[in-house]
């Protein structure tokens, strides 16, 4: 059981920089690998960037080069630092909780929205 808040989404002008926060609560977070995916209008959400219990990360290829996933377990906190965020980043973000075991449920926050826009 794992509850998820998201937050540090907003209005950023093209070239700007968010960091998003994902705050979890509820089980033990270390055993956890944790995600960001994103949902545009009429779009199927997508991963944007994992991090593994171990804390190796992966990223969509839209995003590689401009952020970086990362997770403090002691604050059981995940972040996405986002640079060079450009129109095609507006969605809304949502964090992502699933254990490394095949069956686990996997858990999400509500979301929080990006716009990038001048």
């Amino acid at each position: 059981q794992v509850q998820l808040v998201e937050s540090g989404g907003g209005l950023v002008q093209p070239g700007g920089t968010l960091r998003l926060s994902c705050a979890a609560s509820g089980s033990i977070f270390s055993l956890y690998a944790m995600g960001w995916y994103r949902q545009a209008p009429g779009k199927q959400r997508e991963l944007v960037a994992r991090i593994t219990t171990r804390g190796s990360t992966n990223y969509a290829d839209p995003v590689k080069g401009r952020c970086t996933i990362s997770r403090d377990n002691a604050k059981k906190m995940v972040y996405l630092q986002m640079n060079s965020l450009n129109a095609e980043d507006t969605a809304v973000y949502y964090c992502n909780a699933a254990r490394e075991i095949w069956g686990s449920n996997d858990y999400w926050g509500q979301g929080t929205q990006v716009t990038v826009s001048s």
